[in-house]
């Protein structure tokens, strides 16, 4: 808490990670439900498949990423809920992307959370 109250260093890197992670999912057509938190939604719209992109995304990519349903969010809403953090390397965040390139690909949700 010393180190942070003195320093703005972990705080400039969470918010290059979060941006940067936003602009790789923007790129790669990926719904971003827009926000200023640290929080990174990526919409799916679906709650079965959002959880379905949720399950491969951990068993196929070894990334936990939750996901956010009704009752939590508006039907029609269903999300991934991502929180980037400032140990998160532009690797990871490549690595997360192309990851849900893949899902998305096996799972159609491309057209469905447009």
């Amino acid at each position: 808490i010393k180190y942070l109250k003195k320093s703005n260093k972990k705080r400039k890197d969470h918010k290059y990670t979060v941006n940067l992670l936003k602009k790789k999912l923007f790129e790669e057509n990926i719904s971003v439900i827009q926000n200023s938190s640290h929080i990174v939604p990526v919409k799916v719209g679906d709650p079965i498949l959002c959880k379905r992109a949720s399950d491969l995304l951990l068993s196929k990519h070894k990334i936990y990423v939750q996901p956010i349903n009704y009752p939590t969010v508006p039907r029609g809403t269903e999300r991934l809920r991502i929180t980037p953090t400032p140990l998160h390397s532009e690797k990871m965040v490549n690595n997360l992307v192309d990851s849900i390139k893949k899902v998305w690909k096996d799972l159609n949700i491309g057209e469905i959370a447009a």
